[in-house]
């Protein structure tokens, strides 16, 4: 089961909170913190609390939100290179999504930071896909990760290894 930690404003698009406080999931990299990104069309911004890695997607439409996260966090994990057995098992344990509200406020933070950046980005380049801009917010320095590995996309790669898959 993935645990999805929603802002108040994308509950109120995607769907209520079904999951406790204390829920952490069954996916290896545990929950993901999510936010709406109003543009035209509206992107949906998740970050993975481990490791802050970004993952962009459509938001339309809103009600099919859950069904489409674990395709999308299968594709930003290959895109960063994860073996394809840790991408698999990640997409059986994301089977089932359950929304929450959010708890870390570090990462909400961080995901402050990453919307402020892929606008900037959007607005720069609005033909850039939403592949290439989640890559591109994984390089970007977080200072929750000053003291390992900077970015999350390093965090990422440490991660795996630690997990040695």
């Amino acid at each position: 089961m993935l645990i999805v930690r929603a802002t108040k404003k994308l509950l109120r698009l995607a769907g209520p909170s079904t999951a406790r406080d204390d829920d952490r999931g069954t996916t290896l990299l545990g929950p993901w913190y999510a936010t709406v990104l109003f543009w035209r069309p509206r992107a949906a911004l998740l970050v993975n609390e481990a490791t802050l890695l970004p993952v962009l997607l459509p938001l339309a439409p809103a009600g099919t939100l859950t069904s489409r996260i674990a395709e999308q966090i299968s594709t930003a994990l290959t895109v960063h290179q994860a073996p394809a057995a840790f991408v698999d098992q990640e997409r059986q344990h994301m089977q089932t999504v359950q929304l929450g509200v959010t708890a870390n406020r570090s990462v909400v933070g961080v995901m402050t930071e990453f919307t402020r950046l892929a606008e900037i980005h959007h607005h720069d380049d609005p033909t850039v896909s939403l592949v290439e801009l989640m890559v591109r917010l994984a390089a970007t320095p977080c200072s929750p990760l000053y003291s390992r590995n900077v970015r999350p996309d390093r965090e990422l790669a440490a991660t795996l290894q630690a997990i040695s898959i």
